[in-house]
């Protein structure tokens, strides 16, 4: 799928993401915003997946490590045939499956629960591990947040990510420079994100996160380095496409009002044209 086409699918999502949002008068719509881009690459142009059968043994992995985003996939698993579309309208709801943070004994296509951060990464270096074991051709993704790699765990998977020369393994960062009441720079500062992971002895590529072309240079087979697990360090806008949401940390979980909500549909559905 070209760039244009995944920009398009992206820009629905995004629109969906907002209106359930609002509808459910809860969120984390600025991480959302920052990573559809991510995922709309991922699941339409990267990964080897079925909708019609989840569980395939063969087929790629991704975690979603940042599990606070978990609408933004639940859309991206609608968009692409997991889930019905019209489910989206219960997220949140008494008795619906789609909860706050990811469960993956509940929806198609989740691989794994997430939601206590610094946990997707570790369990995706074991997945990864398991298959190298098996020398099976899948490959595992994790997407984080950026503020989630203050956590110590991170750097013991990176380690060992390393050790056992996990080349079937991608790392993705979400680097949007917020996290939930601050900066990342205000509050632990891991950037420059590339130079450190590169001293564990990973390969480490920083794209533009919001450029599909870029997205999916990074992501395909082609970009790994064997023996070595690939970091994909990519700088976002937290709150993407939304003017008053963009680079604004109060918008990691605020809702917005009717007004606001109208006005973020109008400047979607603008960018789609």
């Amino acid at each position: 799928m070209d760039p244009n086409d995944l920009r398009k699918i992206a820009n629905r999502i995004r629109r969906r993401d907002l209106q359930a949002v609002f509808e459910a008068g809860a969120g984390h719509i600025g991480g959302e915003m920052s990573v559809t881009d991510l995922l709309t690459a991922l699941y339409f142009h990267v990964l080897n997946v079925n909708p019609v059968a989840p569980l395939d043994p063969g087929r790629d992995r991704l975690i979603l490590s940042k599990g606070h985003a978990a609408l933004a996939l639940y859309v991206t698993l609608a968009e692409k045939g997991f889930i019905g579309k019209e489910e989206i309208s219960t997220f949140l709801q008494p008795h619906s499956r789609l909860n706050g943070h990811p469960n993956r004994t509940k929806v198609p296509g989740v691989e794994t629960n997430t939601g206590p951060l610094g946990h997707g990464l570790p369990v995706a270096v074991g997945i990864a591990r398991a298959a190298q074991l098996d020398q099976a051709r899948w490959r595992t993704f994790v997407i984080t947040g950026d503020g989630e790699m203050q956590e110590g765990s991170n750097w013991e998977a990176i380690m060992a990510a390393a050790q056992f020369q996990l080349d079937n393994l991608t790392l993705i960062i979400d680097h949007n420079r917020l996290q939930q009441g601050a900066r990342l720079a205000d509050t632990n500062n891991l950037a420059p994100l590339a130079p450190r992971l590169a001293a564990f002895g990973w390969a480490v590529e920083e794209i533009d996160g919001h450029d599909m072309a870029q997205i999916c240079r990074a992501l395909t087979p082609g970009a790994i380095s064997p023996g070595r697990p690939k970091c994909v360090v990519a700088h976002t806008n937290k709150g993407q496409g939304i003017s008053f949401m963009q680079d604004n940390v109060a918008w990691h979980h605020k809702v917005p009002d009717e007004s606001q909500y109208r006005q973020a549909l109008i400047e979607l559905e603008e960018a789609a044209v």
